[in-house]
């Protein structure tokens, strides 16, 4: 059956890509609908950022708990209620849920469809038999976690982001493939509600998109906690209970975890037939506009191979459907992205990172967080605030390694957005005593030192001069 009616956009996918430019095409008074096969809310909903955080919240309740002696303050016994832990994530999903649900779509003027799209031909796609027609048209499939292909794998019952969260029963020994950020903050919260975790990563440390020094604050952190980290291995099979690494030792196991990165949502999409190609990962090409190489359709999300942030999902979002309704050029922005890890410690950067610095002639300024006072009175010194300055002082990138790292970032997401310099930051008066005073501090320092060894310096020298001469 073919639809008489011509939408302005058709979407598909309702994860965070694909709600916010189907709101924003929608508030621009366009003809939109949205097309989900599964549940409305994407992964960040049901399986990534609302699940996880909440199980970190329940793991931090626990670790407090146990780990307050050094203040003076000592619980008797921690009893974790894993099913209690998991029913609060639920709850927290269930509790966000309705922000994303159909009714609050349908209500901005979003009309939803349930099932499976596949385009067609020039300017459709059919779901269910059924073919709709449209003058634009955006992907928002998002993308799915890989598992190792190895033998016994699919046997072993592998969790992945996606079914993980289904677990009631804490496992005794949880084994977690991958060193990224997810395997990162799985493993430490489960060690710290009470599994004895194994953590196996094939490259030489984890988190390798972060500082160095970042990442070995949060493996010191993580292995205080309970996790033993193997580098440089893989799991080549499974037998049982059992895997087996390249190095030929075994690890038993009551439930594994893989968290080795995802791949894009493309497979039955026919796009094939509407001339839109894919990139050597299998992600959708798309420019900087967000237009694939079909010219009506776009992209974002974590299809677009972009960045796999929630926040990136959705600014990206807006700015494509914006691009798609209004034949605007807008252009996404590849410099500040903030990216956080949620572990604990947190690290929380944007822009280019300290190590790469001397490679864009650029310097750093770092505070250790030994001397935030913040830090001292929460005893969380292992920390440390960095920025990356350019010879006119402007802020280049940042990292941040502490609590709520994330919180503090966003100032210097502006920063580097907007180009403000050091000398800005430090001219604005920070609240006392916090964390985001590492980011001051780090501006104060930057700015006084090319005072003194500056023009100034050298004009306020002689004026002491001269000064010390007329008192003599």
């Amino acid at each position: 059956m073919v639809e008489s009616r011509q939408w302005d956009l058709v979407v598909i996918g309702g994860g965070t890509a694909g709600l916010v430019a189907s709101r924003t095409a929608a508030s621009f008074g366009s003809r939109v609908l949205l097309i989900e096969e599964d549940r409305l809310g994407g992964d960040c909903l049901w399986t990534g950022c609302v699940p996880s955080k909440s199980l970190i919240a329940a793991a931090s309740a626990a670790a407090t708990a146990r780990g307050s002696a050094h203040l003076g303050v000592t619980a008797a016994e921690v009893i974790v209620d894993f099913a209690a832990v998991m029913a609060h994530v639920h709850g927290a999903m269930e509790a966000i849920a309705p922000d994303d649900s159909a009714e609050s779509l349908e209500q901005a003027g979003v009309d939803v469809m349930h099932g499976r799209a596949v385009f067609t031909g020039e300017g459709e796609l059919e779901v269910g038999g059924r073919v709709i027609r449209f003058r634009q048209a955006f992907i928002a499939t998002g993308g799915s976690p890989s598992i190792p292909d190895v033998p016994g794998a699919e046997e072993a019952g592998i969790l992945t982001s996606s079914t993980f969260w289904d677990s009631t029963s804490l496992p005794s020994r949880l084994v977690v493939l991958g060193g990224g950020a997810i395997g990162c903050e799985i493993a430490q919260a489960m060690a710290r509600l009470g599994s004895q975790v194994t953590l196996v990563h094939r490259g030489p440390r984890i988190l390798a998109k972060e500082d160095e020094r970042a990442a070995s604050i949060v493996a010191a952190a993580m292995e205080a906690d309970g996790v033993t980290i193997l580098l440089g291995r893989s799991a080549v099979s499974f037998d049982g209970s059992s895997a087996t690494l390249d190095d030929g030792s075994a690890l038993e196991f009551d439930a594994v975890l893989a968290a080795m990165g995802r791949r894009s949502n493309t497979v039955g999409l026919g796009l094939e037939a509407v001339g839109v190609e894919l990139d050597e990962k299998g992600n959708v090409k798309v420019d900087d506009r967000l237009r694939t190489t079909n010219p009506r359709i776009w992209a974002a999300g974590d299809v677009s191979g972009l960045p796999q942030f929630t926040h990136t999902a959705g600014v990206n979002g807006s700015v494509g459907a914006t691009n798609a309704v209004l034949g605007l050029s807008r252009s996404i922005d590849r410099d500040a992205v903030p990216r956080v890890t949620f572990t604990h410690p947190e690290v929380g950067a944007v822009g280019i990172r300290p190590s790469d610095a001397d490679a864009h002639g650029l310097r750093v300024i770092t505070i250790e967080h030994h001397d935030l006072d913040r830090a001292i009175c929460d005893t969380e010194t292992s920390g440390y605030t960095s920025l990356v300055v350019d010879r006119r002082g402007r802020i280049r990138g940042g990292t941040i390694v502490g609590p709520r790292a994330g919180e503090s970032l966003g100032e210097l997401g502006v920063a580097v957005k907007r180009g403000l310099t050091a000398s800005d930051l430090a001219g604005v008066t920070h609240a006392y005593p916090t964390y985001s005073d590492g980011v001051w501090k780090a501006a104060v320092y930057d700015v006084r030192k090319r005072v003194v060894s500056g023009a100034v310096g050298r004009v306020t020298g002689v004026l002491h001069a001269v000064r010390r001469r007329r008192v003599g």
